[in-house]
Order: C-alpha cells, then sequence, then structure tokens
C-alpha cells in the first residue's frame, strides 16, 4: 500500500505536470493554512490523545482538464502534532514537520463565477524536525533516540470551493503509516520510556483547511 501510494502521486503529478496545452489549463499557486491533528491509537485514558493546532504552507500546480476534472500536486511543509496526557506533569506534546507531496484529484461542475468540487488526496512525506516536550524536558530533532518514523503516507478526502483565482478545501486525513516500528527503551534525553511507546503502531491523522491564490 505505501509504495503504490507513493508512486501513484509521483505518477500522476508527472503525467498532469506534461500534458500539452491543448488538453490541459495549468495555473501555478501558493497555498496555506491550518493543520488541526491528533494521534490516532487506543491509548489509555491517562494518556488520551488530544487535537494540536499547526499550520502547513508551500506551492501548487493546477492541472484542469477536460470534464470537470483537474489535478493538483503540490509541495508543502506540514506540521502536524498530539497533546498526550493530562495535567502539567502527565502531559507531553509532540510536533513532527514534514516536507509533504500530496496530489489532489478533483471533480466538479464549472458554474462560471464559482466552482465546488470534491476532493481526493494521495500524500507522502518525510519529517525534517521533530519536537518532544514533557515535565521533564524539550528535546528537539530526535528520531533515532525515540525510533520515531520519519516516513508517512495516507490518503485525505474533502469538499472545496474555487472562485476566480481563489481556492479554499477542507479535508479530512488519514495517515497509514506509524510514528515508529517499534517502542524504544531509551530515555537518555530526559524523556520517559512510557512516551516512545506511544509512538508505537500511532499516526498523525486528523483535519486541514488550506487555501490558494492561482496565477
Amino acid at each position: 500500500m505505501k509504495k503504490f501510494l507513493i508512486i501513484a502521486s509521483l505518477a500522476a503529478a508527472l503525467m498532469f505536470a506534461c500534458a500539452s496545452p491543448a488538453s490541459a489549463q495549468l495555473r501555478w499557486g501558493v497555498i496555506g493554512g491550518a493543520t488541526f491533528s491528533k494521534m490516532n491509537k487506543n491509548l489509555p485514558e491517562m494518556v488520551k490523545g488530544d487535537n494540536m493546532t499547526q499550520y502547513h504552507a508551500g506551492a501548487t500546480l493546477q492541472v484542469k482538464l477536460p470534464l470537470g476534472f483537474s489535478v493538483q500536486p503540490s509541495l508543502i511543509y506540514n506540521v502536524k502534532g498530539s497533546k498526550l496526557g493530562t495535567g502539567d506533569v502527565a502531559r507531553t506534546d509532540l510536533s513532527v514537520g514534514y516536507l509533504e507531496l500530496p496530489v489532489s484529484l478533483q471533480w466538479g461542475p464549472d458554474l462560471l463565477l464559482f466552482r465546488p468540487f470534491l476532493d481526493v488526496t494521495p500524500f507522502a512525506g518525510y519529517g525534517v524536525n521533530n519536537k518532544i516536550v514533557t515535565s521533564a524536558a524539550t528535546v528537539k530533532n530526535s528520531w533515532d533516540s525515540y525510533n520515531i518514523n520519519r516516513w508517512e503516507y495516507g490518503l485525505g478526502v474533502g469538499i472545496g470551493l474555487e472562485i476566480w483565482k481563489f481556492q479554499v478545501i477542507g479535508r479530512y486525513n488519514w495517515n497509514f503509516g506509524s510514528l515508529a516500528d517499534f517502542a524504544s527503551d531509551v530515555n537518555s534525553d530526559g524523556v520517559p520510556a512510557a512516551v516512545t511507546d506511544m509512538f508505537k503502531n500511532a499516526n498523525f491523522g486528523g483535519f486541514t483547511l488550506t487555501a490558494a491564490i492561482l496565477f
């Protein structure tokens, strides 16, 4: 599944970016917005994951096709995270910044003044930085010590609205990867081993609200 999604995303981006002007209309743009995410896992009540609000921003290429279809690959920096635990002592905040490639597959009728559309978006990303905050310490960019997996991949589904050069998309995203392949017993940086165990078979899922300006 992981290899299929990554290959499909890259193939779609390459194929439609190279489409001839006679059959497609191309527009570049900038995008950005809010990322609302939390760790998806059956966690004990004392470490139940809560939503964390972060952001994403980058560049996009819209390829408009006949019959209301369009393809829109983007390259963005997307920060995802989760608040874990309850109270000041048990609270742990984890955030990871990913360099991400989402490929938005869109369909919707052009109603002259505006265009509503449905959106399906496979994505793949690579973590470039992270931060873990506990009551004992704040640790940045530690990957190997806690076996945090830098690769992510998944699928988003949503709806959007396009008016002239402006576009807004609301999308829910499922992440199929894992934050770690196994739990680490290493806590040399002050983070309890119980915290690293939370990463096992867990990932970030949630909602994104994205605005774009197309030129």
